[in-house]
């Protein structure tokens, strides 16, 4: 007899707890960089972060217990090449925008 397939069992409570602590861990120090007065780097690094920080927030529902790890990572590739498109759409339209109407006289 051959026994079936195990199911892919998923995260574990803690799993899924270390992850969802971690992605608001982000959120805070990047809004404690933010807010520091000592170095603009930091302030620089902060602001990345937060944007780093909203787009994992998109993960924070998937953080359950019994989520398997593959399904999170599949989210998080769709968020990441959304965000690529929306920049490039972003970036174009900036450039275009420039070339077309701020163009000096010539």
């Amino acid at each position: 007899m051959s026994d079936p397939k195990p199911e892919a069992a998923g995260m574990s409570v803690k799993t899924a707890t270390n992850l969802e602590y971690s992605i608001i861990g982000i959120g805070v120090v990047a809004l404690l960089l933010i807010f520091q007065p000592f170095s603009l780097t930091l302030f620089a690094i902060g602001c990345a972060l937060v944007v780093l920080a909203g787009l994992i927030n998109n993960l924070l529902p998937l953080c359950q217990p019994g989520v398997p790890v593959l399904t999170i990572v599949k989210a998080g590739a769709t968020v990441a090449v959304i965000f690529v498109v929306v920049l490039t759409i972003a970036l174009v339209s900036a450039y275009l925008y420039g070339e077309l109407f701020v163009k000096a006289p010539g």
